[in-house]
């Protein structure tokens, strides 16, 4: 099944007991047993047909065999964490989400499970970066907002080589663009609220994994902590994933025509994006994905002329989030990745004139003569 089909022929397709080619939203908070402990559905923490779809629907999506589907992407990301004890050591990308770093510098370590923040495109240095404490990889590629690229096959084979868990956040590149257990990762992550849902209306994250041992901690951990997707968001989430195709490929449209209008702009420094042929990462991310995206980042010529860009826009709305049908715009240092020391936003490169923009499925033309104003001083 090719990737457009299985985007709205996965999972459990049409319902075999009414012949609705939507799956119905069951909204039920617990569920009959024909005697003590004889049941398919328990209770609605622990399963809920609608939530069930949607996990066999982001399994196939994801080329795994166990989805889990939760209230956040953070809550995902949680959840994953839940797999670790005191004392073990996880290496992750420098550049990732505020959230993420906010979650791990300001949770985990309290938990006493140490991190190490690396430069994941430098294999090498995720190799020194080993302890014999590591238990796991956790990198995003691209990364947010500095779109760096790693190697999705040589993480995975120092992964496997030191016997390491290898989490990727793939909420940037997306399913229908890449799918990082084709390259040995044990876990795929996604903020299910951008790209997956797509319409700014759900607030959802998503886990898939293959194997059995590892999927059966995750089910039970789901359970315990109980951050689990609501029966309506999981509807309103597979609703967006059908048009994921589609979309994505508009949005990259639209992208790669603005990248051209930004590089002819003169108040514009640097652009961060993987599909120039002189992003450091273009050809790696190349040969593992099939597209480079609708995120691209950008520096302007002064922090003073960032704020005004932002605030300017017409059809970029100034907003948080990412991957919706709208186009958004951001500045990064003042927003998602606020929560990060700016002493360490500098050290990444994250600087204050820094704006990111998430391109949608408006009118390219709208979209450039949006930005041509607001740049203008």
């Amino acid at each position: 099944m090719r990737q457009k089909t299985k985007l709205i022929h996965g999972g459990k397709g049409i319902d075999q007991a009414t012949g609705a080619v939507n799956q119905a939203i069951q909204l039920s908070s617990t569920f009959k047993q024909t005697q003590i402990g004889t049941f398919h559905y328990e209770y609605g923490r622990t399963g809920n047909p609608t939530r069930e779809a949607l996990e066999q629907l982001l399994a196939d999506i994801e080329e795994g065999d166990h989805g889990f589907a939760f209230a956040s992407g953070m809550a995902a990301i949680t959840a994953v964490m839940k797999l670790f004890s005191p004392g073990d050591h996880i290496i992750i990308t420098d550049d990732v989400y505020g959230g993420t770093y906010r979650f791990f510098t300001q949770f985990l370590e309290k938990e006493t499970i140490s991190i190490t923040f690396v430069d994941t495109s430098d294999v090498t240095a995720v190799e020194e970066a080993i302890r014999k404490e590591t238990k796991a990889v956790f990198i995003e590629t691209p990364t947010n907002p500095l779109l760096k690229i790693t190697d999705l096959s040589k993480i995975g084979q120092v992964a496997n080589e030191h016997d390491l868990l290898f989490i990727i956040d793939n909420t940037f590149a997306t399913p229908y663009f890449q799918n990082p257990l084709r390259y040995g990762a044990d876990l795929v992550i996604h903020s299910a609220t951008k790209y997956l849902g797509g319409h700014s209306d759900v607030i959802a994250g998503a886990v898939v994994v293959k194997e059995d041992t590892l999927a059966a901690k995750l089910a039970y951990i789901q359970n315990a902590t109980g951050a689990v997707l609501g029966p309506h968001d999981a509807y309103l989430l597979m609703r967006g994933i059908k048009t994921l195709g589609v979309r994505m490929e508009e949005i990259e449209t639209n992208t790669r025509q603005l990248v051209k209008f930004l590089q002819r702009h003169p108040n514009v420094d640097e652009i961060y994006y993987p599909g120039l042929v002189n992003h450091p990462g273009h050809a790696t991310h190349a040969l593992q994905s099939r597209g480079f995206g609708g995120i691209v980042s950008f520096t302007t010529t002064s922090n003073e002329l960032a704020l005004q860009t932002v605030e300017r826009t017409r059809y970029f709305t100034l907003a948080e989030s990412l991957g919706a049908v709208e186009s958004l715009i951001s500045i990064p240092a003042k927003m998602t990745h606020a929560s990060i020391p700016k002493e360490r936003r500098q050290e990444l490169g994250i600087k204050d004139s820094l704006i990111r923009l998430s391109i949608g499925l408006e009118d390219v033309e709208d979209l450039a003569e949006d930005l041509e104003i607001a740049l203008t001083e």
